[in-house]
């Protein structure tokens, strides 16, 4: 077979590119009935170098999509309607094109050629802009890497369709799976954990392609707990990549809460210095347990979903990267033009979803609340508070809340409310995370410890009985 990859009659030099291979496909699906059901998923017209050939092919895919009989007749026909078929050799060139097919049987590898030669001229075509882009030399080198990554990331997108998979090969994948998780923990083959007992349990880990979502209003520690996942995840034995992209805080201020988590030194004295010889130690040891951990932040301000996905595809490509946490999602901006900030903010889940299936880990995303939980007389919680953000509920695998009492109700007037019940005792440290959403398990409620002057969530070794929000793990219908 010959692949016209030279230089053509004038000296230039054409990009790759194989004449036959194109001619082979179109010939296979003129004489064999099956063979646009084996192509038409992977392969579209343009990814056909000769122009006629592209033609060709768009003429049976118009009559594949109505149904229509593909043969050398139809197509022809297809093509006059066009006003296309004497540009494309008329009915003699289909002729000789079925009078040249050897055998159909190799229609999908032909198509393979086909496609990857589309792949490179499309990669030709973005390395030729990203010439372009370097030869202006912009001041903000920042945004050139990021729009260069971004051209990168969508020729490989054009090229990840994914086709059947026979159910023998889900069944063994999960078989070793399992195998693996019975031995040495890997983020490749089960969900990355974050660290809280109930939470792993129910979820099974954070799964890779899922969309997590975690809410409250302003102050109750959203940003404090996923710094816990990322820190746990991190630091336990899978050794879990972490990107973080904060967009409120900068990392200077998140490092410190990791620290004041790790050492158990008040956030307070840290940022004053008024450190006791105790403290010291502690915080000596934190920063040799931290430095080790494989966790990256960006605190980039006014960071689009375009800048985060190239940032993260390097990231992934140089380091490896199992778990992204975005801190948090209403302060991102989509970067294309919305009619008002809710369907922004729609954009930008959806965007985020895709993200999480795109590079196949799990994102965590948090989220501000409405003001609707301070208004009723129960405070907890509920996904209504998100619907005024858009698509955030539809797009999320998982929605969870961060609630607690003692937010919302001060210290003597819970004492006031409780003097039947002496024992009991202001709610000051406990916590409550709640899956308001869990597409592929169940929902409920479990307590955890606060400990907000050291931004240290905690499981509890004995959780209280009852609770407004704890109802026990319901299925989700």
């Amino acid at each position: 077979m010959v692949v016209e990859t030279g230089a053509s009659r004038t000296g230039e030099k054409l990009p790759p590119h194989d004449i036959e291979a194109e001619e082979a496909v179109i010939a296979s699906i003129l004489v064999d009935p099956e063979a646009i059901y084996k192509v038409a998923p992977r392969l579209k017209a343009e990814d056909f170098f000769r122009e006629k050939n592209a033609w060709v092919y768009q003429a049976c895919r118009a009559l594949w999509d109505r149904s229509e009989s593909i043969n050398q007749i139809t197509v022809g026909h297809e093509l006059a309607r066009s006003g296309r078929l004497e540009d494309a050799g008329g009915a003699a060139y289909l002729s000789r094109l079925i009078a040249d097919l050897p055998t159909s049987i190799g229609v999908e590898h032909y198509a393979g050629i086909v496609q990857r030669d589309s792949t490179y001229r499309r990669l030709i075509s973005a390395a030729g802009m990203i010439a372009q882009i370097a030869y202006t030399g912009e001041a903000d080198i920042g945004d050139v890497l990021a729009r260069a990554e971004t051209l990168i990331a969508a020729v490989r997108q054009g090229d990840t369709l994914r086709d059947f998979v026979h159910i023998r090969e889900l069944l063994q994948a999960y078989l070793d799976s399992a195998e693996a998780g019975a031995g040495a923990i890997t983020t490749a083959t089960r969900g990355v954990t974050t660290g809280f007992m109930d939470l792993d349990t129910v979820l099974a880990g954070l799964k890779r392609g899922d969309l997590i979502v975690v809410a409250a209003r302003p102050g109750l520690g959203k940003t404090s707990l996923v710094l816990n996942f990322a820190k746990n995840a991190a630091a336990s034995q899978q050794r879990a990549r972490i990107a973080f992209f904060s967009v409120e805080m900068a990392a200077e201020q998140l490092v410190q809460r990791l620290v004041a988590m790790e050492s158990g030194v008040d956030s307070t004295r840290l940022a004053f210095g008024q450190h006791s010889e105790r403290d010291e130690r502690r915080i000596s040891h934190a920063l040799g347990v931290l430095a080790d951990l494989p966790v990256y932040f960006d605190d980039s301000a006014g960071l689009t979903i375009a800048e985060m996905r190239a940032k993260a595809r390097r990231l992934q490509l140089e380091h490896g990267l199992d778990l992204i946490i975005v801190d948090y999602l209403q302060l991102m901006h989509s970067g294309m033009r919305s009619e008002n900030r809710v369907q922004e903010v729609s954009a930008i889940s959806r965007s985020l979803k895709q993200l999480a299936r795109d590079l196949d880990v799990p994102v965590i995303a948090c989220a501000q609340l409405s003001r609707a939980a301070e208004a009723r007389a129960n405070n907890v919680p509920q996904l209504s508070d998100l619907r005024e953000s858009g698509s955030i509920e539809q797009d999320a695998d998982v929605v969870m809340f961060i609630y607690r009492e003692s937010a919302y109700v001060r210290r003597e007037d819970w004492e006031k409310s409780h003097r039947e019940q002496p024992a009991r005792q202001y709610p000051a440290e406990d916590a409550q995370i709640i899956i308001a959403k869990h597409r592929n398990g169940p929902t409920g409620a479990f307590h955890v410890r606060f400990r907000q002057k050291i931004s240290r969530f905690e499981d509890l070794l004995v959780q209280p009985e009852d609770s407004p929000a704890d109802q026990g793990w319901e299925e989700e219908p």
